[in-house]
């Protein structure tokens, strides 16, 4: 059975060009937690590390003995994040000010019983407070403005101001403030200005 691999099977909604672009994103599911404060900070690390132990337990489940039935082999997604300003009259400046929804996509042969059984599973392996805050859910974006931003995370902004040009000039509008980010480089091992990061946000005709 062939690997399904989101940078070839999904490339165009992972993988896009350097520049703007619209396109329509369909029905998928993740595995969440919500949080306030700044990325760099402790609590958000942990938030991420419960997301990618339980996204490993669903990839390495066909290892158990009641492997999922539809079990396929995938790569897993990439870690994604939803931002947002808990005040926006403060602004972006401060990144204690930062609201956020981070998720990892998931194969469609996990369900809800599944989520809790391996939810119930990690928790016994490896402990994280965050782990009782996640939760499976479905999303559908439906129609975004994307792009490849290639650069350090604090240099987005200009990427978002090209964005925003993009849609302008072909008759769309931004409905959201809240942006999402899908996160393509290790920023443990990549350089700033090396880093690859997919800006998204949801627009409409008119």
């Amino acid at each position: 059975m062939k690997k399904v691999d989101y940078r070839k099977d999904f490339r165009s909604l992972y993988l896009p060009a350097a520049t703007p672009e619209i396109v329509q994103v369909p029905l998928m599911s993740f595995i969440s937690v919500t949080g306030h404060g700044d990325p760099n900070a402790h609590d958000f690390s942990q938030a991420v590390e419960a997301l990618y132990s339980l996204s490993y337990a669903v990839k390495m489940s066909y290892r158990k003995e009641d492997a999922p039935a539809a079990y396929y082999d995938y790569t897993v997604f990439p870690l994604e994040g939803v931002w947002d300003l808990v005040n926006t009259a403060v602004g972006a400046e401060d990144k204690t000010n930062y609201t956020y929804e981070i998720m990892i996509r998931q194969p469609d042969f996990l369900d809800e019983n599944m989520f809790q059984s391996f939810l119930t599973e990690v928790k016994k392996k490896k402990p994280n407070p965050y782990l009782d805050r996640t939760q499976l859910i479905s999303v559908e974006e439906g129609l975004v403005c994307q792009m490849m931003h290639v650069g350090s995370y604090d240099t987005e902004p200009e990427s978002f101001r090209r964005m925003e040009a993009h849609i302008r000039e072909q008759g769309y509008r931004r409905i959201s403030l809240t942006h999402r980010e899908i996160y393509l480089s290790d920023p443990r091992r990549v350089a700033p200005d090396k880093l690859k990061t997919l800006l998204r946000f949801t627009v409409s005709r008119g």
